[in-house]
């Protein structure tokens, strides 16, 4: 047993560990879930009730990952599991249209800017098709995109930055070619001058821009006041299109997403959106959708392709459709009001214990950087303190709190975080932060 689970029991987990590295790639099916990052056994669950967590050890944990954001209202949802039973006693998959799906568009539409939308099986796929989409509607190939921002692992977009500012982006990863990324180009975060300077240059060659909404997948990083605004005036101006991607925020930083943060008072709105994890209530399902004249391109209305067997699945649309009816203006408040008192809790903890951090939100969103001043960008999210993050991490863990097991998440919660939840992340802040203040550089 590692040090770092001394005081759970994690015999259960570790052998289950154990076994899935026998027969699945590091034992997990994606790459987080690994604990390589903080260390330590990953716990392996078997079942989750409101805004708790049990695992195979039968340890109790407060669930401050929600399935990264699906879980809006809770795990096992009364209302959710009633209409995902119905829907499963009527048949599982039809490869037909169903009218789940035509009801969950409606509320999508009814909910956002887009006009129409089209029902994918993941958040990958969704912008994987959005870009597909961008590049038939304008006739352009070059996509830009910003350091930092996680769109799923398409080729294109696993991609890291080239030696100057508007040089082509290298593969980020093995296995993708040189020849998926030379088409795009990643700038800095919220840095209006490499946006124009790109602009100036590529213009007439960018098919689209892409960009999260407000980024989530480096910890949560804000744009900048009227940030979002300049992407799509940009675009705009110069005959490109402008893709939000809200997979993360779209239906949980706010009831319209971030674009109902910033797009919607400044009376703006993206050519593309993409959409994901609240919207299909805990089950593999996303979205991509936009104006009604670029959606138009898509087949069988238009030539650009795309196609899937479980598009639409009448399970997936129920659990998102129902999710959304539920996830009324009062769910929004409590998750505000529950998020405030547990960001002013950590941050007294922390700074009691002496450890430099910092914390930011959109919407009810937010995530604890263990580095002093505000992140704007992935340079600044990397001075993270990672050790630290790892000691605060386990503490937590072994108090009762799962949080993500990266320093470089965003933190969730949900409509079932009651007084009790809410209570155990508290009791366990203070000694957590002086765990982190014992390892970490601060």
């Amino acid at each position: 047993m590692s040090p770092r689970d001394a005081l759970l029991q994690t015999d259960a987990s570790a052998a289950l560990f154990d076994r899935a590295r026998a027969v699945t790639p590091g034992g997990v099916n994606s790459p987080v879930r690994a604990f390589n990052a903080v260390g330590g056994t990953p716990r392996f669950i078997r079942s989750a009730q409101g805004a708790w967590l049990r695992d195979v050890d039968g340890n109790e944990y407060v669930d401050l990952i929600c399935s990264w954001g699906p879980m809006l209202l809770g795990h096992a949802h009364p209302e959710v599991l009633e209409a995902v039973q119905a829907a499963v006693a009527r048949g599982t998959s039809y490869g037909t249209p169903t009218e789940p799906e035509v009801e969950l568009a409606e509320e999508i539409v009814s909910r956002t800017s887009v006009e129409k939308v089209r029902f994918v099986s993941s958040g990958t796929e969704a912008t994987m098709s959005a870009i597909r989409l961008a590049r038939g509607f304008t006739g352009r190939d070059v996509v830009v995109k910003f350091a930092g921002c996680y769109h799923g692992h398409v080729d294109a977009l696993l991609a890291s930055a080239g030696s100057g500012l508007a040089t082509f982006a290298v593969p980020g990863t093995p296995g993708v070619p040189a020849s998926s990324t030379e088409l795009t180009l990643v700038l800095p975060y919220n840095d209006r001058a490499a946006v124009e300077a790109v602009f100036a240059e590529h213009g007439d060659r960018i098919a689209c821009l892409v960009t999260e909404a407000a980024p989530g997948n480096m910890g949560v990083v804000p744009p900048e006041p009227g940030f979002n605004e300049f992407l799509a005036a940009t675009c705009t101006r110069h005959g490109a299109l402008f893709v939000s991607d809200e997979v993360m925020t779209g239906f949980r930083a706010s009831r319209q997403g971030q674009w109902g943060l910033d797009g919607a008072l400044e009376g703006w709105r993206p050519d593309l959106v993409t959409f994901g994890k609240v919207m299909g209530g805990g089950f593999p399902a996303a979205a991509f959708g936009g104006r009604a004249d670029v959606m138009g391109h898509l087949s069988p209305e238009g030539p650009v392709y795309q196609a899937g067997t479980l598009s639409g699945n009448p399970i997936a649309t129920t659990a998102g459709l129902t999710t959304l009816r539920l996830a009324t203006p009062e769910v929004y408040d409590h998750l505000t009001r529950a998020g405030e008192t547990i960001k002013a809790a950590a941050a007294e903890a922390l700074t009691a214990a002496g450890v430099a951090h910092t914390i930011q939100s959109t919407g009810t969103m937010f995530s604890v950087f263990f580095a002093e001043g505000a992140v704007r960008d992935f340079d600044d999210a990397s001075r993270t303190d990672t050790a630290a993050y790892g000691a605060f991490f386990h503490a937590m863990l072994e108090r009762g709190v799962y949080l993500p097991p990266s320093a470089y998440e965003a933190w969730f919660l949900s409509a079932a975080h009651d007084e009790r939840a809410v209570q155990t992340v508290l009791d366990a802040l203070p000694e957590a932060a002086r765990a982190a203040a014992a390892t970490g550089r601060s």
